[in-house]
C-alpha cells in the first residue's frame, strides 16, 4: 500500500498561508511565490533589526547634541572631555539624562568643563 501525501501537504501548505497573510497579490496565495516571499520578509526582519540599532544611536547623538548647543558645546568637545575625565557613560544613558533628566545632565558637563 503506498503512502499518500495529501494531510501533511495541506498542513505544510496551511503553515505557509499563515505566515504570508495580508502579502499583497499572489504572494499570499501560490505556495512557491509564498515560500520565496517568507524567505525575503526573514531577510528583511533580520536587516531591520540591525539597522534599528544604528537609527537608536544615531537618535541618542541627535539628542545629546540639542542639549550640549543650550550650554555652547558640541558633542565631538564633549565627548573628548568625557574620555579625558574618564567618565565612561554610554550615549544611551546620556541621551536619557539630556531629555529626561535635565538637572543631572547639567551636572555632568558641569563636571567635565
Amino acid at each position: 500500500m503506498r503512502v499518500k501525501k495529501g494531510f501533511a501537504k495541506h498542513q505544510k501548505h496551511n503553515k505557509v498561508h499563515k505566515l504570508t497573510k495580508g502579502y499583497r497579490m499572489t504572494k499570499s496565495n501560490l505556495i512557491k511565490v509564498a515560500k520565496e516571499a517568507i524567505l525575503h520578509a526573514g531577510q528583511y526582519s533580520y536587516n531591520g533589526r540591525k539597522k534599528k540599532k544604528n537609527d537608536m544611536k544615531t537618535l541618542w547623538i541627535i539628542r545629546i547634541n540639542a542639549a550640549l548647543h543650550e550650554k555652547n558645546l558640541s558633542y565631538s568637545k564633549f565627548q573628548k572631555l568625557l574620555k579625558d575625565k574618564n567618565i565612561q557613560l554610554n550615549r544611551k544613558v546620556l541621551s536619557y539624562f539630556a531629555s529626561e533628566q535635565k538637572e543631572v545632565f547639567d551636572k555632568i558637563v558641569d563636571s567635565i568643563k
